[in-house]
């Protein structure tokens, strides 16, 4: 049996991305969808007996028609194979109130052949190509649903986040126990965990995080488990069963610049003991956007700091990337440098995100518009810290405060402590 393991899809995700005037849709729509492209080809070609995408189908908790088509034409083409696909939900995908559907309820509700949705902590039952698997889903939880007001009434947004570890944690051990040994088992879970290399998705994160321990997923009921929710692809616990994230599959911004993309692929064997099935483990790398920085620092001798600027940009590999440019230069030389050529230094890019400049008493960022319009908060606010050079403990404490405003801002009413 074959499984085919991948995360944070982000469909609506369009910042660095320009309208593609065949289409009139944006090429980072383009670029997402050509990575989804890959995988399903993969699962067709491949012998994949399950395609799972452990949360965050789209962006936004509210899709556009557009994105939602095209999304579920590439499930259509899984499911007409007869290759089950399992959508599990991601914070992204989560509605902003309790009664409203998630992002991807809609397949359950037509009844779409082979789409299983896990939006509850509970075990699955999937039927593949190669007999039944078993599907233990974490998805993000909706706190309404584990916690209730009277639990979490006088609870700081500290506490709180701590009960919720507490009660996924005791949720995972009680659905584990229930598993049938004689059939193979799988964790897919969209959280955080202790001991991830979170780097860059902070940009992408709605609220903070609750982190749950390694403990908490290492089961002996299961062979493999399928996180979501960190971008960076990573293997946290190698021995079986191998907890692994997928990362996402195109990079979303400069922190991810230097992360590979792709997906997991597992093989089991269903006639091996109960934790012994798992044969295989790879990972395959996609044909993702490059996004590439080009930091240069101008002498305060130098007479044409934009002769020196486009020589640094053209030792960069920048066709078809996204871009950007840092310079740091003495005051009396800012005057002589021409954005100009350096912007058609840049022509063979794909998108300019920036081009800043650091300048001795002053910065100033200079975005592009179109960069500007589609930036996350949470987004802009890294690229303030980037262009101020804010970085460790004070990096980190500023983006913590924002993330509790941001999470304080989008709670549900009945979730306010």
């Amino acid at each position: 049996m074959r499984v085919l393991h991948f995360s944070d899809l982000h469909i609506g995700v369009e910042n660095y991305g320009r309208i593609d005037p065949e289409t009139g849709l944006s090429t980072r729509l383009g670029d997402f969808l050509y990575s989804l492209d890959q995988v399903v080809e993969f699962a067709l070609t491949e012998g994949v007996d399950l395609v799972l995408l452990a949360g965050d189908a789209y962006k936004g908790r509210d899709p556009t028609q557009t994105h939602q088509r095209e999304f579920a034409k590439r499930l259509n083409r899984l499911s007409r194979a007869g290759i089950p696909t399992f959508l599990l939900v991601g914070n992204h995908d989560l509605p902003a109130a309790s009664s409203r559907a998630t992002a991807v309820d809609i397949f359950p509700t037509l009844e779409v052949a082979n789409v299983y949705v896990g939006n509850s902590l509970k075990n699955y039952d999937v039927s593949t190509p190669s007999g039944p698997i078993q599907v233990l889903a974490v998805p993000w939880p909706r706190r309404s649903a584990i916690l209730s007001r009277e639990d979490s009434r006088g609870m700081s947004i500290e506490q709180v986040r701590q009960a919720l570890e507490e009660r996924l944690t005791e949720g995972i051990d009680i659905e584990a126990k229930k598993l049938n040994p004689d059939i193979p088992a799988i964790i897919t879970a969209h959280v955080t965990v202790n001991g991830a290399t979170v780097g860059t998705e902070r940009s992408m994160m709605l609220g903070q995080d609750h982190v749950l321990l390694v403990s908490a997923l290492d089961r002996p009921q299961v062979e493999y488990v399928a996180l979501g929710h960190i971008h960076k692809h990573q293997i946290l616990r190698p021995d079986p069963p191998m907890v692994v994230y997928s990362g996402s599959l195109q990079r979303v911004d400069f922190s991810e610049e230097g992360d590979e993309k792709g997906f997991c692929v597992v093989d089991l064997d269903q006639t091996a003991p109960q934790g012994q099935r798992m044969t295989n483990f790879e990972f395959h790398k996609l044909d993702a956007r490059i996004f590439v920085t080009v930091d240069v620092s101008v002498e305060p001798q130098d007479v044409d700091p934009t002769a020196t600027v486009v020589r640094a940009i053209n030792r960069k590999e920048i066709a078809d990337a996204v871009v950007r440019v840092r310079i740091s230069l003495a005051a009396e030389s800012d005057a002589h440098l021409q954005e100009t050529e350096i912007r058609e230094a840049l022509e063979p890019a794909h998108f300019i995100a920036s081009i800043s400049r650091e300048i001795v008493g002053s910065r100033r960022t200079r975005i592009s518009p179109t960069e500007g319009e589609d930036l996350q908060p949470m987004q802009a606010l890294g690229l303030y810290l980037d262009s101020r050079n804010i970085e460790g403990e004070r990096r980190e404490k500023i983006l913590r405060k924002a993330e509790e405003l941001i999470e304080q801002d989008s709670a549900e009413p009945e979730e306010v402590v």
